[in-house]
């Protein structure tokens, strides 16, 4: 999962001199950090450094990531004017600097090494644009839905459009795969996540061309499955669902990313060791299981404990 370079004092010594949107927006230090966690910790994949707002930046929004908050917008979204604001350019002008930090990591990467390329979905990200900031239960957000569909389907639409382009642009750049990240999915019934987002989830991931993995947390079993008909070839579940049960109903066909609970890394060895066997046992052996965190890195946890348990699911072996 992306965050796993937060823990890292490597990481930290580049963050006492730059900002993150300086880091995520310097082609040679993304590149530096995304590769971090995998020269540490040896996982078969990169996932680029940036942020779920880094698109849209190139929107003209103003962004500032608060410590301790979250994504803050200077001018939150509340009216028709608001969106048409919104600017939908070319990712190649606005996202220069992070194409060229994938082409870099690319070069650097072994061929069996995958880089994912990810981005937020555009509920998750609307979400943030609409509150202003990060929020529990989305009230301004579910209003706007309800009483100015209008307005609410014009906002999706318009940075549907603007994330397509980008998630294209990063495969063509040179990512293998790509994550659509609606992180907040979870706060919706499955009757409004099916009317209100999953058309505009379902664009995106469309227009990646490269396999794709879609994750949301907090997701019923209802959810889960609305998302899976959403579309990914994979689907990433959090950690509120034994990942046997999620992997039944996004469907046996299909691939699962998941699932161990982040906060577990901050427990005893023994601990992390029987939850992890615990989500492997689950998943049987079967193909298709892309071993994985719940949620982000926490960033208090121990990278030793991180490369501990990379070794642990490579060396795994299902029981007879």
């Amino acid at each position: 999962m992306r965050q796993a370079g937060r823990s890292l004092p490597e990481y930290r010594a580049l963050r006492e001199r730059h900002s993150f949107f300086d880091l995520a927006g310097t082609p040679e230090l993304c590149a530096e950090v995304t590769l971090q966690p995998v020269r540490r910790h040896g996982v078969d994949a990169a996932v680029l450094f940036a942020d779920i707002m880094s698109p849209v930046l190139g929107m003209g929004v103003d962004v500032e990531l608060v410590e301790g908050v979250g994504p803050v917008v200077g001018k939150p979204i509340a009216a028709a004017a608001d969106v048409e604001r919104l600017v939908v350019g070319e990712t190649e002008e606005w996202g220069a600097p992070i194409l060229e930090a994938v082409r870099l990591v690319r070069a650097e990467l072994e061929p069996e090494r995958a880089l994912v390329g990810f981005c937020g979905g555009p509920f998750t990200v609307a979400g943030y644009l609409v509150e202003g900031k990060p929020s529990r239960d989305f009230v301004r957000t579910k209003s706007l839905m309800y009483r100015e569909p209008a307005v609410w389907h014009a906002l999706m639409g318009r940075l549907t459009d603007h994330f397509a382009r980008y998630v294209a642009a990063l495969a063509a750049a040179g990512a293998d795969a790509i994550q659509l990240f609606d992180s907040w999915a979870g706060v919706l019934s499955p009757q409004d996540y099916v009317e209100f987002v999953a058309p505009y989830s379902a664009r995106v991931l469309e227009a990646a061309g490269v396999p794709t993995i879609h994750f949301g947390t907090g997701t019923t079993e209802r959810l889960l499955e609305e998302m899976a008909r959403a579309g990914g070839d994979a689907i990433g579940v959090d950690w509120r669902i034994p990942l046997d049960v999620a992997w039944q109903v996004v469907g046996e066909e299909r691939a699962i990313q998941g699932n161990l609970e982040p906060a577990a890394l901050l427990g005893p060895w023994d601990r992390v060791e029987a939850a992890a066997q615990d989500v492997l046992a689950r998943a049987g052996g079967r193909p298709g299981h892309i071993f994985n965190l719940g949620h982000g890195v926490l960033p208090q946890t121990d990278p030793d404990v991180l490369t501990r348990l990379a070794a642990l699911v490579r060396d795994y072996r299902p029981s007879a």
